[in-house]
Order: C-alpha cells, then structure tokens, then sequence
C-alpha cells in the first residue's frame, strides 16, 4: 500500500497555490477532507455562507476528480474525523493550511495525529505574511493599520503562488465520505435565489471574477470605488472568505499590471484582510470582546425592534435600508454602505457592534471571522484603528454624498423610485405634493425614521463621554 497524505481543507477549497495540497501531491497520494465542523469551527458559516459553501464543494469535487482524485466529505469534530480518516486511507501524514483564530482546534488535532505516529505537515497560504513577520518596534502586533502596511510593504514581496497540482493520485484505500447534499448546507426556503444570480462561487468562479477585474476595474479602481450604485469593485471578497482563490494569487496579479493609484489602492483593501489577520493571531478574542477593555462598560441600549427595523431594511433611512436590503437579497454589501450601516446601528442606535457582527456573519456571503471582527470594532471606535468617538456617519450626508442622484437607493429601496434626487435620502422632509406625486405615504409605502438622527447623536456623544470622564 502507497502511504498518502491526508489534507485537512477549511477555507482553502481550491487547487492552486494550496501548498500543503502541491505538498502533499509532490510525495504520492493525496486524500482531500473537508469536514463540517459547526460545534468546533470558529468560522463555521452562517446562512448565506452556508449556500456559498455547498456550491463551492460542488466546484472543487468535481475539479479534484478531473485531476484524479476523490474530494471526502464528512461530518462532525474534526478533531475526531480527521483522525479516523488518515487512520481509514493509512495516512502517513494529515498536512493543513494554518488559519488564524482556529489555533486550539489545529493544536488538539496535532496532539491527537502526533500520539497516534501521523506526520503533522502545516502549511502558510491564507495570509501574504506569516504571523510575527510584522512587529513594531516594540516587538508587538501592529494595532494601527497605517503603519502595519507600510511595514508590510518593506518586506520582500510574498512567494509566487503554486500551480495547481497536474494530478491528485488517490490512496489506495479510499474511505467512504457523505454526499453533498446530506451536509445539509442549503437553505429549506429558496430565498438564495438572488444570490445565485449574482455569484459564481468556485475557484473557476474567483478566476473569472479576478479576470475581470483586472481587465475593467482596477484601473480607477481608486476613483470608483466609493460610489456604492456603479461596479467599481472586485467582489473578490467571498472568493477569498472561502480561499477558492488564494491573496498571493491576487497580490501578484496585480502587481503584474502597469503601476497605478487604482492598484495600490486595491493592494490596501487587501491589506485590511491582512491586518485583520494579524489582529486574530495575536488578539484570540477579537471577536468576543472590545480590544479598548473600557468598552466593556459602555452603556449599550438593546433595542430589539429597532435592531430587526435594521435587519429588515425599515429604518425610514434610505441609504441604510438600501444596504441592509442589498445584504438580503445578495449576500454582499458595498463597503461604504458597511460604514454607514455599522455606523447607524453603533451610534445612532447604541446597539452593541457583536448584534451587527452576528448578522453580518449570517447573512454575508463573504463573512469572515478577522474581517468581520476587526471591522466591526473600527466602526464602533473600541478596536484597532477605531474611528474617533465623535465621528458619526450622518446617513443623510453619507447619501447625498455617494449616491447624489439617488441610483442606488432606488434599486434597492424601489417604493422611493419616484422621489426627486433633492428628496430621495431624507423622503420626511419632502413637501406633501412631491409625496403624492412619487406615490409614497410615509409610515405606510415607507417607514417614517426610527430614530431622529441630530437627537441620536447627542445621545451617542454622551454615552461615549463616560468613557472618557471614568
């Protein structure tokens, strides 16, 4: 019997520049495993990931089989089902791409493989830098982004990303794994429709999607960024969520085109995910609890009606009912309108930034634990790089300024379609005739606003005071 390797995939489903697969592939046999864990994954997907998921482990069965070799999915503690695997295909070795933030689940996993004489092969490949490459002078993670990635930028480029392996030849003994659909992964209601209509999920999928990119839109990518109603961005992200594209891929893609402001603009997002990475590494908790510890105390005002009113898209605000409706029926949402949701939901509602997190890691087909966390305390100000206390996005201004004609919020918000620009991102204000003439009623066609933004910011003004005055 040939010895094989086992390889544990989490958020790495694809086939090139996977270095433990290449790895794993260069010494014989490979037996690709992926394992739903959703009691011991610190990033298991929420709803709308859950759909990404199904679909991209379709993809990547179907391309490991057309290299040869057979994808086996199971289900339960990895740390027992990777194990009973390599023990059922004879592993020699189980190889892995290291995560940040799953570092108790790999060790466990390492002790258990290592007491039963399995080789443990742990691999880089979902950051552009390993953990620690990046210190202060102090010799302490970066917690401001700015410097970090003027760091990072010193550092000599990231390796060059690996082919995919030419073969995945199978072991010998190949253990029986679960079909797909018995995962349970798609929705019981067909509300994923709109995201199969707008996604393309896979590592083909990432490919196309990077293709285009580069061929349309990184190119004043700096310039059309922001304006949430035009095509200016990569949507890149959910690709990179569940590593059906690896960020060297991405890095050296770009920086294969001629020098811009568009890429180096786009080279900074990508750092962001980066720096959220380190953030994780070095912070366990960042997801749990505020990095600036005086927040603990904050003096959050729960609000459940007015927190699904967000949720549902209903907060008589149209450029956050706009995003929070795009979310919905997509599973993605501009970045800007992020900062304008997030800013709302913080500020002028004093909900606590773990509420708008947890939905966001429901909903968001690009849902990632570092992202999603280290973005949510920026917005709230308690976390690295965290917006000053008294920045609060007025959502009127957020809209006049990014969506001046109003494109975006009648795509998504349509009862406003047939406001004048001059009245779409304030319709309360509108005179009664603009009102009738545009069929809208308020708190009937469309909700009067939950909350009056001026009164609200005062109210956040003070609560960020005890703060400062403790």
């Amino acid at each position: 019997m040939t010895a094989a390797t086992l390889v544990w995939l989490r958020r790495d489903l694809r086939l090139a520049d996977h270095p433990a697969l290449a790895d794993a592939a260069a010494r014989g046999a490979v037996l690709p495993v992926y394992v739903l864990d959703e009691a011991g994954d610190p990033a298991a997907p929420g709803g709308a990931g859950r759909w990404w998921l199904h679909q991209s482990l379709a993809a990547l069965g179907r391309a490991v089989a057309t290299a040869g070799g057979t994808l086996v999915l199971a289900r339960g503690r990895a740390v027992d089902e990777i194990p009973r695997l390599a023990a059922a295909c004879g592993a020699a070795a189980v190889a892995w791409t290291v995560h940040p933030g799953d570092g108790d689940r790999e060790e466990v996993l390492a002790t258990r493989l290592a007491a039963a004489g399995i080789d443990i092969r742990r691999f880089p490949g979902d950051q552009l830098f390993a953990a620690g490459a990046l210190r202060s002078g102090a010799g302490r993670a970066y917690q401001v982004f700015t410097p970090f990635w003027r760091r990072a930028l010193e550092l000599p480029a990231p390796p060059a990303p690996l082919p995919a392996p030419a073969r995945l030849a199978p072991p010998d003994r190949v253990p029986p794994g679960l079909p797909l659909e018995s995962l349970g992964l798609m929705p019981r209601l067909e509300w994923w429709r709109g995201l199969a209509q707008a996604w393309r999920p896979g590592e083909d999928g990432a490919a196309a999607a990077l293709a285009e990119f580069l061929g349309g839109g990184l190119d004043g990518y700096d310039r059309r960024r922001d304006p949430p109603a035009a095509e200016g961005t990569s949507r890149l992200s959910p690709h990179l969520a569940f590593g059906e594209i690896g960020p060297r891929q991405v890095w050296h893609a770009v920086r294969a085109r001629p020098p811009s402001g568009g890429a180096d603009t786009f080279l900074k997002e990508v750092g962001w995910r980066e720096f959220a990475r380190h953030l994780l590494a070095a912070i366990p908790d960042l997801a749990e609890r505020p990095m600036k510890r005086a927040f603990d105390s904050f003096p959050w005002c729960p609000d459940p009606g007015a927190e699904r009113a967000w949720q549902r898209g209903v907060t008589g605000y149209p450029m956050v009912d706009a995003g929070m409706r795009q979310l919905w029926q997509t599973g993605w949402m501009h970045n800007r309108v992020r900062m304008i949701v997030g800013s709302f939901l913080v500020k002028d509602l004093l909900i606590p930034w773990q509420a708008g997190m947890a939905w966001f890691a429901d909903t968001l087909v690009d849902a990632d634990i570092a992202s999603n966390a280290a973005s949510w305390q920026w917005v709230a100000g308690c976390g690295a790089d965290g917006q000053p206390f008294f920045r609060i996005f007025n959502p009127v201004a957020q809209g006049e300024k990014f969506d001046p004609d109003g494109a975006y919020v009648r795509r998504w918000v349509p009862e406003l379609a047939r406001l004048p620009a001059a009245w779409i991102h304030k319709p309360w204000l509108a005179p009664p005739l603009v009102l009738a003439e545009a069929g809208l009623r308020l708190g009937t066609t469309y909700p009067a606003p939950v909350i009056d933004h001026a009164t609200a910011r005062d109210r956040a003004l003070a609560a960020f005071r005890t703060l400062r005055d403790a």
